[in-house]
């Protein structure tokens, strides 16, 4: 190879070279958080120079207005560069609860203090203002705890139903100035407009997707006063309960989920009409007949503006909206509907992303490079502005 030729493609192969190096140093923090959430171990991951930071847990009772509530505070081993408040969705399972610790932890493990907060009536399959209001008060108390943020401010995450509580909270006054960013995971931006499409399964664009059984559970149990005569509404709420639990079950064997639906059926067998036909619909997952049972309730059952993005003053933190491409417990079409909302309201400082390499509100599935692209590109801003 004559001289000149040799030496170009020595500088180019030292282009290359520099260019890779540059490209982990910019993308490698996210991509390692990514593939850590997903649990792959495989060569490029071990490739990656980002290793976890060892953290410590511990517990603490956060004052609200409704009372103490239970949060567990992951802390990094090295100094924090940040503070973020996570709240997770409708969900049973508390602080142990094993994804949102492992997403915590993972958080935690960047470099940034994490405070994880379950919030008593999600806990309980409720969707009311009192989480609203939780969110407030958690995130204020955190923001003014210098022990746990020097700089007064803070990242907030709110992953499914209080991805879209957490945008409300996060407009209200008194969390002004006192935000890094706001996430929202898998959220919405009107919750009337997401429980319809629970129960007729139909998007703004007039197309069709099948809904998820469990979300609309979730609304029969807020109905349940509605649907039946006073002396039945406990044992329903406490059937339907019972089926929710077992939803949660994501063990392979499923033995926790087999042995509280057969509880549940056995409630079933017990009640009188309508409250047995409503439970049997449940247990038998028959989202048709549940859907047109409970259209006509979902304005009076969701019509507080405390609950939906879209009827309650913005925020003007900046805002990253996560979601799912295909999700089937809170449509997709909320994200860029919830972002035209904010951008058209005066937040200019609003990102957005699709993917089909989310579910509802966790990581895996098959896409396109591409998609894993925009993924790693949306989620290295997302660390970015938390931290």
């Amino acid at each position: 190879m004559r001289t000149w030729a040799k030496r170009i493609a020595l500088a180019l192969a030292a282009l290359l070279v520099a260019a890779a190096g540059t490209l982990v140093v910019i993308y490698g923090p996210a991509l390692a958080f990514l593939m850590d959430i997903a649990g792959y171990r495989g060569a490029v991951r071990a490739l990656l120079p980002d290793r976890p930071v060892a953290f410590t847990t511990r517990d603490r009772q956060v004052p609200t207005r409704d009372g103490p509530l239970l949060a567990r505070i992951y802390t990094p081993a090295r100094s924090p560069s940040h503070t973020v408040v996570v709240f997770p969705g409708v969900h049973g399972g508390g602080v142990d609860e094993p994804r949102l610790a492992t997403f915590c932890g993972r958080l935690a493990s960047t470099g940034l203090e994490v405070v994880c907060a379950p919030l008593p009536e999600l806990r309980h399959f409720l969707i009311t203002h009192h989480s609203t209001d939780a969110i407030e008060d958690v995130t204020l108390d955190v923001a003014n705890d210098p022990s746990l943020t020097p700089r007064g401010r803070v990242g907030l995450v709110g992953v499914s139903f209080s991805g879209g509580l957490a945008l409300v909270a996060a407009g209200r006054p008194r969390l002004r100035g006192r935000l890094e960013a706001v996430l929202s995971l898998g959220g919405y931006g009107d919750l009337p407009r997401a429980l319809r499409f629970l129960c007729t399964g139909e998007l703004p664009d007039g197309s069709h997707r099948t809904p998820h059984d469990y979300g609309l559970a979730v609304i029969a149990l807020a109905a349940v006063p509605q649907l039946v005569p006073a002396d039945q509404t406990a044992a329903l709420e406490r059937g339907i309960r019972t089926f929710l639990e077992a939803s949660l079950d994501d063990s392979p064997a499923q033995t926790r989920a087999s042995a509280l639906v057969a509880d549940a059926r056995a409630q079933a067998a017990a009640l009188p009409e309508p409250a047995r036909g409503i439970l049997d619909a449940t247990l038998d997952r028959r989202v048709d007949t549940l859907g047109r049972l409970l259209a006509p309730l979902v304005d009076s059952l969701a019509s507080d503006p405390a609950l939906s993005p879209e009827r309650s003053p913005i925020t003007d933190a900046p805002v990253f909206l996560l979601h799912g491409r295909d999700d089937n417990v809170i449509p997709s079409t909320e994200t860029p509907l919830a972002a035209a909302d904010l951008i058209r309201r005066g937040n200019p400082h609003v990102q957005w992303l699709l993917t089909p390499l989310l579910s509802h509100a966790d990581l895996g599935g098959h896409a396109a490079l591409t998609d894993g692209w925009h993924l790693l590109s949306f989620w290295r801003r997302v660390l970015t502005a938390i931290g």
